[in-house]
């Protein structure tokens, strides 16, 4: 079977959570790899995504360690699209 990986970099501007993970993660920016592989038996090329990965950003008290969580890329995209509203005002008493 034919696979291929797409790369992008996406950027959050505050800190966020992603669900299943209990962690808030900080504002910036992250390395998104998605393996998809080629569906067989069909007569134009449809590609299949198999699994997503968000590539963490090194903790500086730990150098050398990196992390990779596998990710529910409708969540990265609800993640990403709640991070562009923009904020709530406070309720005034």
């Amino acid at each position: 079977m034919t696979q291929r990986t797409r790369i992008e970099t996406v950027t959050f501007t505050r800190p966020f959570r992603l669900g299943g993970f209990e962690v808030e993660l900080p504002a910036g920016e992250y390395c998104v790899e998605t393996d998809e592989e080629l569906l067989q038996d069909i007569s134009f090329p449809v590609y299949k995504r198999v699994m997503t990965l968000l590539h963490l950003r090194e903790d500086p008290k730990r150098p050398g360690r990196k992390q990779t969580l596998t990710i529910d890329p409708e969540e990265l995209e609800a993640a990403l699209k709640r991070d562009k509203a923009p904020l709530e005002a406070p309720a005034e008493p």
